[in-house]
């Protein structure tokens, strides 16, 4: 074998390699020497090759090498390189630009790139960059990503479970909010494992310090909620439809009144109000109605069918898992300008961030939860203007995004769609985060111009990542299945060209971890075990709704908490007995008497 045009006392960037023996539109196949002719002039798959094609030096990456030749005697390989982009001289300097404006001839030279032209690939200019780690080639050199372009067209990390999918999202949301602070980042957090990955500037809000009234709920997720997830009932749904928007008629004349800001009475019936229009009505005047109505009708069964509904509500409303839907049920009071300042963090001088821990929610009502809030989200982008812009991240995004419409909640789907769709008008940028891409709905994903690709074996979540990427880039996807940990290919338009990066790494006390398990002082309170089993009755049951009732002599004592000698016994709590669900036994007993 006989190779020429080889500069063995140049620098490796500037060592001629081999040379093009063959174009097909944006790929061209380049002899090269086999065995390698030194360790720093070894090219195999993942090497940008820079070859020069007259006055032009174009950017590409080998994707294959075969040892067949084709019979040529100077080369023993060839490689398929897929051409990304050029270096171009302008105004006395050079600069990258993606696509090429001409293509290689036979006999052209190619060579492994260097360290400085791959630094200026990606140092873009005029673009705001964020840093993200370092480029599999060169650790030295720094992975950037274009946040405004990340972020004006949605991005996408996916990776199957424990590659460092979570650790890349904290980096990924880290260095936005360096180089964004005027963003606000609101976070779905669905295993409760951010709540300390970003420090003082997030706010974390668990399940415990949620407040989402029942009105703020459109119709759909409202009755989502009162059948726990099931189907509803024709009928019942039937009457809500026809009474909620009456009941905010209603509390909005008692206020009108209250406030004496108009001398003419309002009619609740004709007030405007809709199903979906987020205004506050009282869990009292709502059952009020419904009773009023089911005392006009003549029929036994459709008397039953009110009665069921107000045992439904009932029901909800005393479920203590449900406790942030439901407090002041009765009380009312417009606090949406409250919720969405603390949800999304519009005080112009706080925190920029809110991590919102899910796990601690009833499954039943997750899906409802999330539709919700990312409903509010687009709202208040829309009718504010965008003049706030922010990110809206959610993890587990093949759960309320599926593929198949038959599974999960349509309404959290459509939501989600929406922002995908239409958000960046507003100043609404998605972040989705998924170890199942192939259950995502593809229509979503394809939203995503910026992805985030770590280690994926599945066959079905390759083809969709596949299919998601451009014709020039898809080889690059047979690189996926074996990444290692914290590695990533990048493609889209945060990258200047198909990237292969590894995050940074996070310090110990930034790790994302989930706070639903403690690993530590488990052994502990097994050595009693029957300390430990009766802590676990009662969180089962508080997760079920059910209101602790003492029986046990020797449970009562481990449940109670010491008090001091001569200490007030505290205040009991409280059962229940509201003017609704005494309202509904009044109700109860009048049909048993009929």
């Amino acid at each position: 074998m006989t190779v020429t045009n080889f500069d063995f006392n140049s620098p490796p960037a500037e060592a001629s390699l081999g040379a093009v023996v063959g174009v097909r539109g944006s790929e061209a196949r380049v002899g090269l020497p086999a065995p390698a002719l030194s360790d720093l002039l070894r090219a195999t798959v993942g090497t940008f090759l820079a070859i020069a094609a007259g006055p032009h030096r174009l950017v590409g990456v080998v994707t294959e090498v075969d040892g067949n030749a084709g019979g040529n005697p100077r080369f023993g390989a060839i490689a398929r390189v897929d051409l990304m982009g050029e270096i171009k001289q302008e105004d006395g300097g050079e600069r990258f630009v993606r696509g090429v404006s001409a293509y290689p001839a036979i006999g052209d030279s190619a060579r492994i790139i260097g360290a400085d032209e791959l630094r200026l690939i990606y140092r873009t200019s005029g673009a705001r960059t964020i840093d993200v780690g370092a480029l599999h080639h060169d650790e030295t050199i720094h992975a950037t990503v274009d946040v405004d372009n990340l972020l004006a067209k949605h991005f996408a990390i996916l990776g199957s479970t424990g590659v460092g999918k979570s650790s890349g999202v904290a980096v990924l949301i880290n260095a936005i909010l360096d180089a964004r602070p005027d963003l606000r980042v609101f976070l779905l957090d669905g295993h409760n494992e951010y709540g300390r990955c970003f420090g003082s500037r997030a706010n974390v809000v668990s399940a415990g310090q949620l407040k989402l009234p029942f009105w703020l709920f459109n119709f759909e997720e409202f009755v989502d909620a009162l059948y726990y997830g099931r189907p509803p009932v024709e009928e019942e749904i039937e009457i809500l439809a026809e009474q909620i928007p009456i009941a905010k008629g209603l509390y909005q004349s008692q206020r009108g009144q209250n406030e004496r800001v108009s001398l003419r009475r309002i009619d609740p019936r004709n007030a405007g109000f809709t199903v979906d229009t987020p205004a506050p009505y009282t869990m009292q005047d709502l059952v009020a109605l419904i009773d009023e109505r089911m005392g006009r009708l003549e029929n036994r069964a459709s008397r039953m069918r009110h009665h069921h509904l107000l045992s439904r509500i009932d029901g909800l409303r005393n479920d203590l898992r449900y406790a942030f839907m439901f407090e002041n049920a009765n009380v009312g009071g417009d606090t949406m300008g409250e919720i969405l300042t603390f949800l999304f963090r519009l005080e112009p001088n706080g925190q920029s961030m809110t991590v919102l821990q899910l796990a601690g929610l009833p499954v039943e009502v997750v899906d409802a939860v999330v539709s919700l809030l990312s409903r509010l989200a687009f709202d208040f982008g829309m009718w504010s203007d965008g003049a706030l812009p922010m990110l809206f991240v959610c993890e587990e995004a093949h759960r309320y995004a599926s593929v198949d419409h038959s599974v999960g909640f349509a309404p959290t789907r459509r939501a989600l769609l929406r922002i995908a769709k239409e958000g960046r008008k507003y100043g609404v940028c998605l972040g989705l985060v998924t170890q199942r891409p192939a259950e995502l709905d593809p229509t979503v994903i394809s939203q995503c111009s910026t992805l985030f690709a770590m280690r994926m074996v599945n066959d079905r979540d390759q083809a969709l990542l596949r299919s998601a990427v451009t014709d020039a880039a898809a080889n690059l996807v047979a690189f996926v299945p074996s990444l290692g940990t914290r590695e990533v290919v990048g493609f889209g338009e945060g990258f200047p060209l198909p990237t292969r990066l590894s995050f940074k790494s996070l310090s110990a006390d930034r790790i994302p971890h989930s706070e639903t398990f403690r690993a530590d002082g488990v052994a502990n309170e097994l050595s009693d075990s029957q300390s430990f089993v009766r802590q676990v009755v009662e969180r089962w049951r508080g997760a079920t709704g059910a209101k602790l009732v003492v029986k046990d002599e020797h449970l009562a004592e481990a449940v109670a908490e010491p008090r001091p000698a001569g200490a007030a016994a505290p205040a009991a709590p409280a059962v229940g007995a509201s003017t609704v669900s005494s309202r509904i036994e009044q109700i109860r007993a009048q049909l048993l008497r009929r």
